[in-house]
């Protein structure tokens, strides 16, 4: 079968408006002779391609992304899809073997590995060449495919080819996904593909982070070219060579009518006539692709006023004191007992608490509004569900509770049998169908590099592999994100800056929809209306002291979407990176929050990226200040929001520690996040004490480096690190009431067998221990409410359950990460928990809360309301825990937490198996290097 299917017969039946229905199974069975051989786009040629000499990995170099590498599909392949679940060549061979992993990790070998993981070799062997095509024609540049996952290799003999072919190999893979993308980025996706709720909360959420104009992305481009000389003009024509590619193939897929179907679902295209356009992408498109995936990954901060209406709240209750002591013990700014991924001692300090606060501008109690997005809604913009979805996509957008995903796990070679460091490192982005990000390898003049880029972003790769080092990231979250008061003159749409009355700029963007064949959301449209000042956009409207004030959030990223391609550049040039140092040297160049890993086959390394604004003293980076030069990030210039930064000695930074553990953890002591959680309990723990252990006994292999990641990522954090001891309260006296006495048996047992929420047997899509897992997903937000609020009072509570999301299982729709998307339990109240409840016990707690709260602090009725909460939650059915969604049936436990694809396409994929590990995932351990 070629890779592919192009223009066929079905290609030309037009389609109607309800697409999954329309074609009953006869009709679509007269069609299959028709598509059983289709036109092929490229032949594929002979290729004596060999594995490259430049591969310092010695074939222990190993990836996965799922569902697989293919992410178009022609009109005909989706109809096949959506009727007889057929997928098209390569879009979900990777889907398995990663979903297989959640049960072969017990039986791993480092022989096993690739049954699991791809080989991440350079290179094609001459007998895995599926095709070799010229694109465009070039003579300059061949995109080589594999047969066994699709993968293009890209080899140019010139930049221009290279990038080219880069842009090329993309637009085949994923042009219908980068094209939805430029159009969240621009605040258009409801206009482009339709008016479903979800799309409208979609765009909503990123334009409010991001309103730029057209003018503002190219200024962001003529910047970062200006100010990085010879590199910054080479990104600029790569950028046009990688677009030009992307044109050419949207030339030549239109032409040949094999483009990606979903153009004709969405009313781009006429299947028969052909009408319709596809728009050619343009550099700025660039930047509104990069503002997503910046704004998704990579901006940390946030939540200032969020943390203002907490602290007011602590303090109403318990006076201006004793309620910011509350406040500061619940925030865990800089917890002793956190898990830290340099953890021999070193402090790095950053936006620390100052001894005396200088400008915050809290605001008055009840004066908080938030400030409207969304404007004349008409039609079905009006909805219920669309006025919710523009709630969830603000509170989304206006939290520090980002999502934070991706894990690393790095072993110095000290400690591995052949001496040479291991790594487990890949980026949780997600799982989409077409997946976000793309494998390839790029191979030319001052490129050469595989793994996985951002769909539209792939001129470079972006997590991977280089020639004889590796390198990945997670999300670090410190906080580039300030609130500024700015207090308002003449009306509520001018403001003073530096004592001049000054207007405010407003943006807005008019989308309409109407119903298509994909999406058949009735007719509407809205406007978005974003006001813009020289301290950001504005977000909440107060008053502070009586004044009237707009609250904006200025972002150090702000303005500076594409500054980051250069610090990519670098980690695909074989000729800059050569060691641990010119690594770290490379992705200080980027300003995203990020934590970066190294691994060569005798070092590796870490760096915590970001621009980090340097504060004026006393200035609290967690509230409001006012919007006055004296509280101004130092040399600010607000034209370019530019400013002084701290030095790349100040971020957290490390060369052969013995081992780096990252889920999104306080990466060192001192260095305040913005997210709240970093306690003594956070999922970090689960690879901290699986690592540490593997460190201890010595003689690590990437098998057994990888079942750790394995084993950590089945695991149901409360159940490992906090339940034993919820248990060891219960437990302090004999129970008596058989329904308690019965669930905590289940607990126990649950826990002794290792408290994972894994499958009875591959494929059994049941889980070992479910009575005692839909327990615990029941008294889990019982508890809480239980051991916290009675003490907390109710309004104080609610506070900080927004500062805080009480619980991320699997299975919970709610928080930044929502349902159905693998990764889990990073934010929650298990740190509260734990140190309180060993309060209560009478042991050691370092940086305790400032009081005991279960039971009001006797262990005798914490017990009390530990017993009457495990027993309610008993007494819930599995239908009523797990009610059911538009994916599962109520009481469906497996399917609750299962890891769905989510339709971004036209091609759908089966659930599988819940894991808690990245999307993208290497395995590598280099024996040589240069």
């Amino acid at each position: 079968m070629p890779r592919r299917t192009p223009r066929t017969a079905l290609d030309r039946q037009r389609t109607p408006r309800r697409f999954p229905k329309f074609l009953g199974a006869a009709s679509i069975c007269a069609l299959i002779a028709a598509l059983l051989s289709p036109l092929t786009q490229a032949a594929a040629a002979d290729s004596t391609t060999a594995l490259a000499a430049n591969d310092y990995c010695g074939g222990q170099c190993s990836d996965i992304l799922p569902p697989g590498q293919n992410g178009n599909a022609t009109l005909a392949q989706i109809l096949l899809n959506q009727a007889f679940g057929i997928q098209p060549d390569h879009a979900e061979d990777q889907l398995g073997p990663y979903n297989n992993l959640a049960s072969g990790a017990a039986t791993l070998t480092d022989a096993k590995i690739n049954d699991f993981f791809n080989d991440a070799s350079f290179g094609v062997a001459s007998d895995q060449v599926a095709s070799s095509t010229a694109p465009g024609g070039r003579t300059d540049v061949t995109i080589v495919r594999d047969k066994k996952t699709g993968v293009p290799h890209i080899t140019g003999t010139t930049r221009y080819g290279t990038e080219y072919g880069a842009g090329y190999a993309a637009a085949q893979d994923r042009l219908w996904l980068m094209d939805v993308f430029r159009h969240v980025g621009r605040g258009q996706l409801t206009s482009f593909a339709g008016g479903a709720s979800s799309n409208q909360g979609l765009e909503q959420e990123f334009w409010r982070n991001a309103p730029y104009t057209e003018a503002d992305l190219q200024t962001q481009i003529d910047n970062a070219i200006a100010n990085n000389g010879a590199r910054g003009q080479q990104a600029l024509a790569d950028a046009n060579a990688y677009i030009d590619g992307i044109n050419a193939y949207i030339d030549a897929s239109d032409s040949g009518r094999y483009f990606p179907g979903e153009y004709v679902l969405t009313g781009h295209k006429d299947s028969i006539t052909n009408a319709g356009t596809i728009d050619h992408f343009k550099i700025t498109d660039l930047v509104a692709l990069a503002s997503v995936i910046g704004s998704l990954f990579g901006s940390g901060g946030g939540g200032e006023v969020n943390n203002a209406l907490s602290l007011l709240a602590a303090q109403s209750k318990y006076g201006v004191t004793e309620g910011t002591k509350v406040w500061e013990s619940f925030r865990e700014r800089n917890d002793p007992e956190a898990v830290l991924t340099v953890h021999n001692g070193e402090s790095f300090p950053y936006a620390s608490k100052p001894d005396t606060a200088q400008g915050e501008a809290l605001p008055d109690a009840g004066s908080v509004t938030q400030e409207p997005l969304v404007y004349d809604r008409t039609g079905s913009a009006a909805t219920a569900a669309a006025t919710g979805a523009s709630a969830t996509a603000a509170a989304t957008t206006l939290t520090s509770a980002k999502r934070g995903m991706s894990n690393a796990l790095v072993v110095s070679g000290k400690y591995t049998a052949s001496g040479h460091p291991i790594a487990v490192f890949g980026p949780q982005t997600g799982y989409f169908a077409p997946q976000l990000l793309m494998l390839q390898e790029i191979q030319g003049p001052g490129l050469s590099a595989r793994g996985a880029s951002f769909a539209g972003l792939s001129m470079y790769v972006e997590l991977g592999r280089g020639q004889d080092y590796s390198w990945s990231a997670t999300t670090s979250g410190q906080d580039i994100i300030d609130t500024y008061a700015v207090e308002l003159c003449q009306d509520d749409y001018h403001y003073l800056y530096h004592g001049s009355c000054t207007a405010m700029d407003k943006v807005e963007r008019t989308n309409s929809w109407k119903p298509t064949t994909a999406d058949g959301t009735a007719a509407g449209s809205y406007r978005m209306q974003v006001y813009r000042t020289k301290y950001g956009p504005v977000e909440y409207r107060a008053t502070v002291g009586g004044k009237k004030v707009a609250y904006t959030t200025l972002r150090s990223s702000y303005m500076h979407e594409a500054d980051s391609i250069i610090g990519f550049q670098m980690l695909n040039d074989p000729d800059y990176v050569k060691s641990p140092g010119t690594f770290q040297s490379a992705v200080q160049h980027i300003n995203y929050t990020f934590n970066w890993f190294y691994a060569d086959s005798s070092h590796t390394a870490y760096y915590n990226s970001g621009d980090n604004p340097v504060r004026a003293a006393g200035v609290d980076a967690e509230f409001p200040v006012w919007a006055q030069a004296a509280y101004e990030w130092r040399n600010w210039d607000p034209t370019t929001n530019t400013a002084s930064y701290t030095p790349p000695s100040a971020h957290p930074n490390s060369i052969d520690q013995d081992y780096y553990i990252s889920w999104n953890n306080k990466q060192a002591k001192d260095y305040t996040t913005a997210p709240w959680g970093d306690g003594s309990v956070h999922r970090g723990n689960l690879l901290e004490d699986r690592v540490k252990k593997l460190v201890a006994a010595g003689g690590v292999t990437r098998s057994s480096l990888t079942k750790a990641m394995a084993d950590a990522a089945l695991a149901d954090l409360r159940a490992e690190d906090v339940l034993p001891k919820l248990l060891k309260v219960i437990n302090s006296s004999t129970v008596t009431d058989t329904t308690v006495a019965a669930a905590v048996t289940k607990l126990s047992d649950w826990v002794t067998a290792g408290a994972k929420r894994k499958e009875t047997s591959a494929g059994s899509k049941a889980y070992a221990n479910a009575d005692a897992i839909r327990i615990l997903d029941a008294w889990w937000p019982l508890l809480v409410k239980a051991e916290f609020e009675p003490g907390l009072g109710t309004d104080l509570y609610t506070a900080f359950s927004n500062n805080l999301p009480i619980d991320e299982s699997p299975s919970a729709a709610h928080g930044p990460t929502g349902a159905h998307a693998g990764s889990s339990f990073q934010y929650g109240w298990w740190s509260y928990v734990d140190k309180d409840i060993r309060a209560v016990l009478g042991e050691s707690v370092q940086g305790g809360l400032s009081q005991k709260y279960c039971g009001g602090g006797t262990l005798s009725a914490c017990r009390d309301a530990l017993i009457s909460t495990l027993k309610t939650a008993a007494g819930l059915t599995a239908a009523q825990v797990y009610p059911g969604d538009d994916q599962c049936s109520a009481g469906d436990q497996w399917c609750a937490d299962s890891i769905v694809q989510r339709t971004l396409g036209g091609i759908k994929h089966g659930k599988i198996t819940w894991q808690n590990r990245p999307t993208y995932q290497q395995v590598v351990e280099y024996t040589s290097h240069r």
